[in-house]
């Protein structure tokens, strides 16, 4: 199974991560461009290494963005991802779930969209969805239509486990799990409302309903503590990465992701001694038309 997770920013293993002293800001003061060049040269190695990831057919990647409305997610998925073949990628994105989803237990509509091995998938919010979310608003859990004898008293802790386990079987067979928190403070989030309210071309971005889930900023905050806490593993580590500055957090998910493929060893499949053979008679074919 693999472990050689990189260390920066990553969520402890043992239930002791603080979201009160977890950082919004960057860790290190640098400008702007200086996070713009890293995230350049992070991304561009991460299309050569897409390459052979996808030539060497062993693995199959899963990247999960959760964040707070307006933290970036769709914008840091597009700049880390912008030099990926997209034939070797995937993007999934989760909202609210439909009538069919609801007839499922609630990792069915996640695994449907898992890549394949030599391919990356990425999931823009997911089944931790279910311990957020639902745990904010335990109203909604009405509409999942679960048996009554399900203790609803111990459903986190449950679904806790389900998640831990699910994760610990896709790596024992092949996946490597990145899992991405952009850490967004407040304050920041407040800006990025009113950006998109002032500027006419952010206008469609904007929705009334994120107002009203700001209302609830402290109990999302707890969801994601213990989200983070029970389910950072060896196998799936979470990484809690300073999102106030969108070129810093863009720089930070890319070297994590280049530095754990880099640890993959992968290579290009090397050709037999029969294939090799039968290239002089495809060349001959090929020099006589």
């Amino acid at each position: 199974m693999f472990k050689e997770f990189p260390q920066a920013h990553q969520v402890p293993f043992d239930g002791t991560f603080d979201l009160s002293t977890s950082p919004t800001e960057p860790l290190e003061k640098q400008k702007r461009k200086y996070w713009k060049k890293q995230l350049q040269q992070s991304s561009e190695g991460l299309y050569e290494l897409q390459r052979e990831f996808y030539a060497h057919d062993k693995h199959a990647i899963l990247l999960i963005f959760q964040a707070m409305d307006a933290a970036g997610k769709d914008s840091t998925i597009r700049h880390v991802m912008r030099h990926v073949n997209p034939a070797g990628c995937q993007v999934a994105s989760f909202k609210q779930p439909s009538s069919e989803e609801l007839d499922h237990d609630f990792l069915w509509r996640t695994t449907k969209k898992l890549p394949e091995r030599g391919r990356i998938g990425i999931f823009n919010r997911s089944y931790y969805e279910e311990v957020l979310i639902l745990k904010v608003h335990p109203e909604y859990v009405a509409a999942e239509k679960l048996p009554e004898e399900i203790d609803q008293s111990t459903l986190w802790n449950s679904r806790y486990e389900s998640i831990r386990s699910h994760e610990k079987h896709l790596a024992a067979n092949g996946f490597v799990i990145l899992k991405f928190w952009l850490n967004i403070s407040k304050a920041e989030q407040k800006n990025r409302f009113l950006s998109r309210l002032d500027t006419p071309e952010k206008n469609w971005k904007f929705s009334a309903s994120d107002i009203k889930e700001r209302q609830y900023w402290d109990d999302y905050m707890l969801a994601y503590e213990a989200a983070l806490n029970e389910t950072s593993c060896p196998w799936a580590p979470w990484y809690a990465i300073p999102a106030d500055d969108k070129p810093y957090a863009r720089a930070q998910v890319a070297k994590i992701i280049v530095n754990t493929m880099k640890q993959l060893k992968t290579s290009y499949p090397t050709v037999s001694e029969k294939q090799r053979s039968s290239f002089a008679q495809a060349r001959k074919l090929l020099e006589l038309e």
